[in-house]
Formats: structure tokens, C-alpha cells, sequence
């Protein structure tokens, strides 16, 4: 005993750590102990790197376990120490194992297991990376390990197994036929991952030899067992639910699942007839064959000819690996002798070998062993089975050693990686180091920029949280909106329901009226008949007893004559007899009538009474019905009243709370536009119009609430909307303007409330005709009207004509230009001579060069505009396009009247200094405005091109060519004006040294008075640029805001534009 429990210890990790033995230990302890060390055993024997099958006999210890310990702690305890991810024969046989255990184990070993569902998943994973030997296989088998324990936790009506009846079956499915759909779905990804497995392990085989006869085949042919088991079962209950299917659904829905089961048929058929041909199968499993065809769903008694696949497993024989071995020394117990095999078997086939037993030949021979015989074999035995141990013990350990050298073999690699990836994130380091001083100075100039931006972004946050404020205020409106929309929309079905029940009942009473004086009529009737029967009978008594009596006194006088009277006596006697029977007959009907009677009128009573409590009761549900509906009608007015009242209210508060927001003073920074606070005023004053007609139409039948909701709500939506944008607007006009027109605001929100006050009483409804409040909003309008732009005020038309108008004048100024030009040419020529003919020449020349080049500019232009007109517009005219931009058409309008202007003014500066009166200054200074209005032109007609354009590449080949054309003009200007003027010669001999400081002191002061004005002619012309672009911002429409910020940005533009355009003019003319 002491040898096995040493050898026992020497196994590092082999068997779970237990609790000792202790001498208080209870027999509980005992054998909860003895059970972990029993399966522990089993365990490691079954799950091993020996490429074998796994015994059943550990297989089936390890299943017992689970039932004994209701669960698999003990089997993923021992588990979780074997080195699965490192050995890819040892991760095969634990999912054999592990197959087994889902299919025979205790239901709840798929619970167990579940947790342990993440690192099956890793393992897999891992596994696939390896595309041959057990790795793939594992990768497979893992993936259906997995898929099996999610469809049974899916569906936990199946058992492991998967053995189930038919109305097991039905009962999964909850007769829900999206239920057996979607476990259909299930079952064909379930079957998948089987056949998959099945190709994998016959892939992996050369079937071209007896590999089934090998103990390295039958490890990888063993698993196949419990795949065939789940596959038969799944391939059943595929074709049964696919039938039910197909009676609940259109065949066209179910056309996927008949093509996958197709494909999958063929699979299963052709890997049962290949596994069926196996020698290894043969002897541990009878293999279904599939039919020759697959079921036909689309015909219903196809059902009736499935037969269920059965897999056969025959009963087990006895043999090595079926006997009991001797697991630990708490099964040995030298008390209980073993009878050899030997004898065993001898008695299995003779019987027994009791001493009595005269054919008991080991008794007759004197062969009986005894006790020392008996412990001499179990000690044999024990020795054996020790040496086995001893040498798994051995396997064991040889495997662990492996699997730790393996480990180190890593962790070295691990090692010299984080070495290189040290050396690596030094240098990254350091390269980090040199970007961070880079980032810092970047940092520097973006902190600059990042100060001159915050403005900007506080101004556009103001915006945005007035947006916000707006958007907020619109969806609760939207809201509310829909809320009483919803109101109204129950209170009209109430009230259809109302008057179909009212309908109903009255055809009720009308219908049990009608019965009730039919009922009556019948009764009359039958009364009036029996009454008559009656009086009739009455009648016929009355008459028999006059007879009886006439007949009495006839006897009375025959009694003279007795020989006469005897025979008619006889004969009376006869009739009396019959009158008296007829009599009592009649007396008996009479009764009998008298009784019927009494019967018909107590049955007529009671009908009577039936149908009075019957109209009672109806009278009484038509009178409830009524009440109800009065009751209905009158709560359907006060919702109506109601959900008017809120609409109106919440009118209200949109106006006070416009009306607030204009005198916030974060509201200062907002602005608007005087044409858009006149389609806000002209929308007031048409939803002024529907609320008035609403109002009447609420007034004459108040049904229509509704619409008078919606016109409330967005009247006082837009009224509210008037009022802040002519705040906003009038921060962009002069003081009087806007005083006037916050006057005019306030005073239109002060009407809409008093309005919308007269709303909310129904007596003061009548008069709430809100003319007031539409004066306040046309006068608005007016305001608005006298505050929009010129620009603006040119129809649709005009707008477009004025474009090509400009476009026209301008080739017409610059053609006049040309012919001016060459007139003044031709008379030069005539007159002048010398010197003074040759520099007028040259500066007409260059004049005439200037001109050719605006011409070929502004053709270069309409081209250019020509293209952006037709790549913008659309479907809409070219006139729509230039008042839908109207800003940038504004700009080629005055940039066209600037470029004709400033040749006409240059052709009449030329003509002057040709005729000698004029500057050549002048002719200088209109050059240069030539230049900065085409450059203008070239802005504005290339600010909507597209940079590829052709044309936008000839207008700026055209505007350099002006430019080179100006640069020409000044420096023939200033060549000719050196020609011309006579420099004097300055003489300075004759002056004495206090004349020479006397006029030093001269000259000194004119430079310094001449540089003063020049500094103030500078300033004056800066300030009549920027009173130039104001009064141009203000004829095209600018803001205040807007204005201040688009003349700094155009006088800035320009300014760049004539110092470029000076000093191409200073180096082409140095040049020329």
C-alpha cells in the first residue's frame, strides 16, 4: 500500500490535490476522496499523447462520474491541468472524451461546461492556424463540440443523445411554426459541423490502404461513432420538421431550406456508404443506409414512406479492456479471494466448482489452492498493476518534462523579442523626442492662431445655442401638436362608437315593438275564436234543455193514455237516455274548453308580462344609452374646448417667450435680413387668413376643432418668429429705423396676446377678429419693404437683362475705347512731329495694346460665365440662375461698370496728354485702376468655376495679359514724360556758402512738407476707398456687420491687387 501511494505522489499534477486522511475523517470525506482520485485516474488514462482509440472502459468511468456527481466540476478540474493547446493527440481525445460526455454524461454537464465555452473557442482558434495533421482536426472538432453545447442550451427540451419521440418533437417546437423555422436553421448549422467533421477526418486518411487495422487510424476513425449517432438523429428530425413546414408554409418561403437539405443529403449518403465499408466500423456499429433519393416536401404523403435512420451498436463482448482493473488501494481487500481466469472460464462452461460437485475435477485431483496460493496471485496482480502505473507515471512525467522544455523554448524566444523590441522603442524614443520639440513650436504658432480664432468660435456658439433654443421650442410645438392631433382623433372614434350603439338599440326597440304587438294581435285573435266556441256550446245547452223540458210536459200528458203512451214513453225514455248522454258529453267539452281557456289566457298573461318587462328593460338600456352619449358628447366638447384651450395657451407662451428674447441681451448679437422679415410678415398674414376662417367655420359647427388647433399653433409660431426676426433685423439698421421697428414689434406681440386672451373665453370668442394684430403685422411688412436693398428690388427678369445689359455696355466702352484710340492716333501722326509725335505713338500704342486685351478679357469672361450658368442652373432658366445668385450676379454687375468706366476715363486722360493739357500722372493712375476693376472682373467670374475649366484657364491667361498691357501703358508714360520735360541744369557756381545752406535749408523744408501731404493724401485716399466700398455695400444690401467685415476684406483684396499689379508694372516696365 505504501508503493502505491508513493508512487502516486511522484506525479507532478497527475491527480487533483484531495484532502488527507485524517483519524476524525467521516466516511463522507472517505469517499468523496476516493471518487476524485478513482476519476483523475481515468481521466489522464483516457486523455493521453498515445495515438490510440480511447478505451471505453475510461471513457465510461468518467460518464458514471458525471451521474454520480450530478455535474462535470471533477472531469474540467482535471482537465484544466492537461497541456490541451500543446499537443494536438492529446486536445483530439479530450474531445472525444468530451463528445461522449455530452451524449451519455448528466444533463448537467452541458451547464458545466458552458463556462468554459471562451477558451474551447481560443483553442480552436489556435488550432486552425495549422492546415493538416490533428490541428485541424482539432480546430473542427472543437467548433462542434461548441455548436452542440449552444444548440442544447438553445433548445434544453432535446438531451444530449438527441433521442426524442415524435411528440416530444412537437412539443419543442411550442406548435409555433416560426418556432420549428428557426430550429430547423439550427439543426442544418448543427448537421453542418458534424459532416464537416466527417470530411476532415476522412481527408486526413490515404484510404488506399487498411488504415482502419491501425492504431493511429482508429484514433481519428473513433470520434466518427458519435458523430454517426448525432447525424442519423438530426437527419430524422430534419425530414419531419421540414414536412411540418411545408404544411404551414408556401413552398416558395421554404425553397432555401429544401436546397440546403439537398446538399447536405448528399453528403450524409455518400459518408455512411464510405463509413460502412470500413473494417474498423463493422464490428462496433451497424450503419443506416440513407434512401436512393431525397424526400419529396412538396408532396405530403412522402411523410409515410420516411423511415427513421437507426444506428445499431452491438452488445459488447468480453474482453481486456472490459474487465475491472484494480484503480487504488482501496479496492484491494485481501479478505475476498479471486478465483483465476482459468477457472473462470472452467466454470462458465461446466458449471460451478462447488466441493460437492462430483465433476469438480480441481477437487478430485487435490488441486484446491490455498490461502497462501491465493495472496501469492493477488500480490502478483498488484505487482502488475503497479508496474502499469509505474509506467504511466513514467509517460507522464517524460510528458510534462517535454512540455516544460517547450515552455522555456518559449519563454527564451519571448525573451530575446522583448530585447529587440527594447531596443526598438529606444530609438522610437528618441525620435519621439525630436517630434515633441517640433510639436512644441507648432504648438506656439497654432496658440497664436488658436487666440484670433476664439472669437469667432464664441460668436458661432452664441448662434448655435440660439438654433438649439429654437429647435427645441419647434419640437415641443411639433409635439403638442401631434398630442392633440392623437385627442382629437380618440374623441372621434368615441363618438362614432356612441352613435353605432345608439343605432343599434333603436333598431332593437323598434324590432321587439313590433313582436310585442304581434304577440298581442295572435292573443285577440285566439281569445275572440274560444270565445265563440264557447257561446256556441252555451247556445246548443240552452236549446237541449227546452227540448228536455217540451219533452217533460209531452209525458206529463201522455200519462192519460198509458197503451198509447207506453211505446212512446219506452221511446222517450231511449231519447232521454241519449239527451242526457249527449248532454254530459257536451257538459265535459264545456269543461274541457273552460280549462283550455283558462290555460290560453294565464299563458297570454305571462307573455304579456314577459314583453312589458322586455320593453321595460330596452326602454331602460336605450334610456343609459342616451345618457351615455350625452355624457360622451359633452366630454367630447370639453376635449375640444380643452385641446383648443392648450393650442392657445401654448400660442402664448411662444410669443412671450419671443418677446422675452428680445430684450436678452445675448439677442444683440443676432441678425437678419429685411427680405426674409418680409416673407415672415407676408406668412403671419396668410395663416391670419386660414385662423379667421377656421375660427367661423369653429363657431358655425364646433366639429371642426382641428383645423382651428393647427392655425392657433402656427399662428402663434410665426407671429413669434416675425417678432424675433425684426428684432434681429432691425440691429442691422440705423437708430430711427430701428426704434421704429422694435416699436412696431412689440406692439405686435402685445396684440397677438391680447388675441389669443380673447380666444380663451367662448363669450369673447366671437369678437376675437384679430384686426388689430394684422394692422401690426402689415405695418412690418412696410417697414420691411423700405428696408430692403436695392438690389433686391429688381425683378426676376431684370436682374438676369441687367447682366447681359452690363456685359454689353462694357464691350461697347471698350470697343469705343479702341476706335477713340486710333483716331487720336491718326491726328497725332498729322500734326506733331519730332520727339513729340514719336512718344504719343508709343503711348497710344500701348493704349491700343491695353484696350485688345480687356476686349479679349471680357469675351474670356462671358465664356467663362456662359459655363457656370449652364453647369449650375440645372433645370431652370439662365435669368433664374442669376436671381437665385443674385450676390455674386450683383458683383459681375459692378465689376463689368467699373472695367467700362475706367477705359473710358483712361481714352479721355490720353487725349489730353496727346493734346499736351493733361498729366501724365493721370494716364498712370488710370492704368492702374484698369488693372485692379479686371482684376475685380476675373474674381467674380472665376469665384463659381470649376478649376478645370478651359475657360477660367483663358480668362487668367487674358488677365495677365491686361497686366503686362498696364505695365506697357506707364512705362511708355514715364519713358515719354523723360523725353519731353527739359531737366534743368542745376549751377551752383555763382552761389556763396551761405546762399548753398540758405537754399539747403529751403529744400529741406519743401521735401518735409511735400512728404506731410503725401501722408495725408494717403490717409484721405484710404478713407475714400473705404467710404467707396460702404456706400457700395449699402446699394447691393450688406448688414452693418457684414458691411464693416466685406469692405476691410475687399479693400484688403484689393490693395494686395494694385501692389502686385504696381510691381508687375515696375519690373515689365524696367524691362520694356
Amino acid at each position: 500500500m505504501d508503493r502505491v501511494k508513493s508512487s502516486m505522489q511522484q506525479v507532478p499534477n497527475a491527480i487533483p490535490k484531495v484532502i488527507r486522511r485524517s483519524g476524525g475523517a467521516n466516511s463522507l470525506e472517505l469517499e468523496k476522496e476516493n471518487f476524485e482520485r478513482g476519476q483523475a485516474v481515468s481521466i489522464n488514462k483516457a486523455i493521453n499523447t498515445q495515438e490510440v482509440a480511447v478505451k471505453e472502459k475510461h471513457a465510461r468511468t468518467c460518464i458514471l462520474g458525471t451521474h454520480h456527481e450530478k455535474g462535470a466540476h471533477t472531469f474540467w478540474a482535471a482537465v484544466n491541468r492537461l497541456p490541451l493547446s500543446s499537443n494536438a493527440v492529446l486536445c483530439w481525445k479530450f474531445c472525444h472524451v468530451f463528445h461522449k460526455l455530452l451524449r451519455d454524461g448528466h444533463p448537467n454537464v452541458i451547464k458545466d461546461s458552458m463556462r468554459n465555452k471562451a477558451d474551447l473557442t481560443d483553442m480552436s482558434r489556435m488550432w486552425g492556424h495549422l492546415s493538416e495533421g490533428y490541428g485541424k482536426l482539432c480546430s473542427i472538432y472543437l467548433k462542434l463540440l461548441i455548436t452542440k453545447m449552444e444548440f442544447h442550451i438553445k433548445n434544453p427540451r432535446f438531451p444530449g443523445n438527441l433521442q426524442m419521440s415524435n411528440r416530444q418533437l412537437d412539443e419543442a417546437g411550442e406548435n409555433d411554426v416560426n418556432n420549428f423555422f428557426q430550429l430547423t436553421v439550427e439543426m442544418f448549422d448543427y448537421l453542418e459541423c458534424e459532416l464537416n467533421l466527417f470530411l476532415g477526418v476522412f481527408s486526413s486518411l490515404d484510404m488506399s490502404r487498411s488504415v482502419s487495422v491501425t492504431a493511429a487510424g482508429q484514433c481519428r476513425l473513433a470520434p466518427l461513432i458519435q458523430v454517426i449517432l448525432d447525424c442519423s438523429h438530426l437527419y430524422d428530425y430534419t425530414v419531419k420538421l421540414l414536412f411540418k413546414l411545408h404544411s404551414c408554409l408556401p413552398a416558395d418561403t421554404l425553397q432555401g431550406h429544401r436546397d440546403r437539405f439537398q446538399e447536405q443529403f448528399k453528403k450524409l449518403k455518400s459518408l455512411f456508404y464510405r463509413s460502412s465499408n470500413l473494417q474498423y466500423f463493422k464490428r462496433l456499429i451497424q450503419i443506416p443506409q440513407l434512401p436512393e433519393n431525397p424526400p419529396n416536401f412538396l408532396r405530403a404523403s412522402a411523410l409515410s414512406e420516411h423511415i427513421s435512420p437507426v444506428v445499431v451498436i452491438p452488445a459488447e463482448s468480453s474482453s481486456p479492456e472490459s474487465e475491472h482493473v484494480v484503480e487504488t488501494e482501496d479496492l484491494v481487500d485481501t479478505e475476498i479471494p479471486v478465483l483465476p481466469a482459468v477457472e473462470t472460464k472452467f466454470d462458465d462452461l461446466f458449471g460451478t466448482s462447488a466441493a460437492t460437485d462430483p465433476f469438480n475435477f480441481n477437487s478430485q485431483n487435490g488441486m484446491r489452492k490455498d490461502d497462501k496460493d491465493r495472496l501469492i496471485e493477488q500480490l502478483t496482480r498488484e505487482i502488475q498493476a503497479l508496474k502499469e502505473e509505474l509506467e504511466s507515471f513514467r509517460l507522464e512525467s517524460g510528458r510534462l518534462c517535454q512540455a516544460l522544455r517547450g515552455r522555456v523554448s518559449e519563454l527564451e524566444a519571448e525573451l530575446a523579442e522583448q530585447s529587440h523590441l527594447r531596443m526598438q522603442a529606444v530609438g522610437e524614443s528618441e525620435f519621439l523626442k525630436v517630434e515633441l520639440d517640433d510639436l512644441r513650436r507648432v504648438k506656439e504658432d497654432t496658440e497664436k492662431e488658436q487666440r484670433s480664432l476664439t472669437e469667432i468660435e464664441r460668436k458661432a456658439q452664441a448662434n448655435e445655442q440660439r438654433y438649439t433654443k429654437l429647435k427645441e421650442k419647434y419640437s415641443e410645438l411639433v409635439q403638442s401638436h401631434a398630442d392633440l392631433l392623437r385627442k382629437n382623433a380618440e374623441v372621434t372614434r368615441q363618438m362614432t362608437v356612441a352613435r353605432a350603439a345608439q343605432d343599434e338599440v333603436e333598431a332593437v326597440r323598434k324590432e321587439m315593438q313590433e313582436k310585442v304587438k304581434a304577440a298581442q294581435d295572435a292573443a285577440d285573435r285566439q281569445e275572440r275564436e274560444q270565445l265563440e266556441q264557447l257561446e256556441e256550446l252555451q247556445r246548443e245547452v240552452v236549446s237541449s234543455r227546452a227540448e228536455m223540458n217540451t219533452l217533460k210536459g209531452t209525458m206529463a200528458l201522455s200519462q192519460q193514455s198509458s197503451e198509447v203512451l207506453t211505446t212512446q214513453l219506452t221511446t222517450l225514455e231511449s231519447e232521454k237516455v241519449d239527451l242526457v248522454e249527449s248532454l254530459s258529453t257536451k257538459e265535459v267539452e264545456l269543461a274541457t274548453l273552460g280549462e283550455e281557456l283558462e290555460r290560453v289566457q294565464s299563458s297570454l298573461a305571462s307573455e304579456r308580462e314577459s314583453g312589458v318587462k322586455t320593453a321595460e328593460a330596452l326602454q331602460n338600456q336605450l334610456n343609459e344609452k342616451e345618457s351615455r352619449e350625452q355624457a360622451l358628447e359633452s366630454q367630447l366638447v370639453a376635449a375640444r374646448w380643452s385641446s383648443l384651450l392648450g393650442a392657445v395657451e401654448e400660442a402664448q407662451r411662444i410669443v412671450q417667450d419671443s418677446l422675452a428674447q428680445i430684450d436678452d441681451p445675448a439677442h444683440i448679437s443676432c441678425t437678419s435680413s429685411a427680405d426674409y422679415l418680409a416673407s415672415r410678415c407676408q406668412a403671419s398674414l396668410d395663416c391670419m387668413d386660414r385662423l379667421h376662417s377656421a375660427r367661423e367655420t369653429f363657431l358655425a359647427d364646433n366639429t371642426g376643432v382641428a383645423e382651428m388647433i393647427r392655425a392657433v399653433a402656427q399662428c402663434g409660431h410665426l407671429v413669434g418668429d416675425t417678432i424675433i426676426q425684426g428684432s434681429a433685423t432691425s440691429h442691422m439698421v440705423h437708430v430711427e429705423q430701428a426704434d421704429a421697428l422694435s416699436e412696431s414689434v412689440k406692439s405686435c406681440g402685445a396684440e397677438a396676446l391680447a388675441l389669443l386672451g380673447q380666444m380663451k373665453e367662448r363669450e369673447n370668442l366671437t369678437t376675437a377678429d384679430g384686426f388689430k394684430l394684422r394692422a401690426a403685422l402689415e405695418g412690418i411688412l412696410a417697414t420691411a419693404e423700405k428696408l430692403r436693398p436695392r438690389g433686391l428690388e429688381l425683378q426676376q427678369g431684370e436682374l438676369g437683362d441687367l447682366v447681359e445689359q452690363e456685359m454689353a455696355a462694357t464691350s461697347a466702352a471698350v470697343e469705343s475705347a479702341a476706335a477713340r484710340i486710333e483716331e487720336m492716333l491718326s491726328k497725332s501722326r498729322a500734326v506733331d512731329t519730332g520727339v513729340k509725335m514719336e512718344v504719343n505713338e508709343r503711348i497710344l500704342a500701348s493704349c491700343t495694346d491695353l484696350m485688345q486685351a480687356i476686349k479679349e478679357l471680357v469675351l474670356s469672361s462671358k465664356d467663362l460665365q456662359r459655363d457656370i450658368v449652364e453647369s449650375g442652373r440645372g433645370a431652370a432658366s439662365m435669368k433664374e440662375f442669376y436671381v437665385k445668385n443674385s450676390r455674386w450676379t450683383e458683383g459681375l454687375i459692378s465689376a463689368s461698370k467699373a472695367v467700362g468706366w475706367g477705359a473710358t476715363v483712361m481714352v479721355d486722360a490720353a487725349d489730353l496728354v496727346v493734346q499736351g493739357k493733361g498729366k501724365f500722372e493721370e494716364l498712370m493712375v488710370c492704368s492702374h485702376e484698369i488693372a485692379a476693376s479686371t482684376a475685380q472682373l476675373v474674381a467674380a467670374s472665376k469665384v463659381k468655376a470649376d478649376k478645370d475649366s478651359t475657360n477660367l484657364h483663358r480668362l487668367q491667361h487674358a488677365s495677365r495679359g491686361v497686366t503686362q498691357a498696364t505695365a506697357a501703358v506707364v512705362a511708355s508714360t514715364k519713358s515719354g514724360k523723360s523725353q519731353i520735360e527739359e531737366t534743368e541744369t542745376m549751377d551752383f557756381s555763382s552761389m556763396t556758402l551761405t546762399q548753398i545752406k540758405r537754399q539747403e535749408m529751403d529744400a529741406q523744408v519743401l521735401v518735409l512738407e511735400l512728404e506731410t501731404r503725401l501722408q495725408k493724401e494717403r490717409e484721405r485716399l484710404g478713407e475714400l476707398r473705404k467710404k467707396h466700398y460702404e456706400l457700395a455695400g449699402v446699394a447691393e444690401g450688406w448688414g452693418e456687420e457684414e458691411q464693416g467685415n466685406e469692405c476691410l476684406r475687399i479693400y484688403m483684396v484689393n490693395h494686395q491687387i494694385l501692389l502686385s499689379t504696381r510691381e508687375g508694372m515696375s519690373v515689365s516696365g524696367s524691362t520694356w
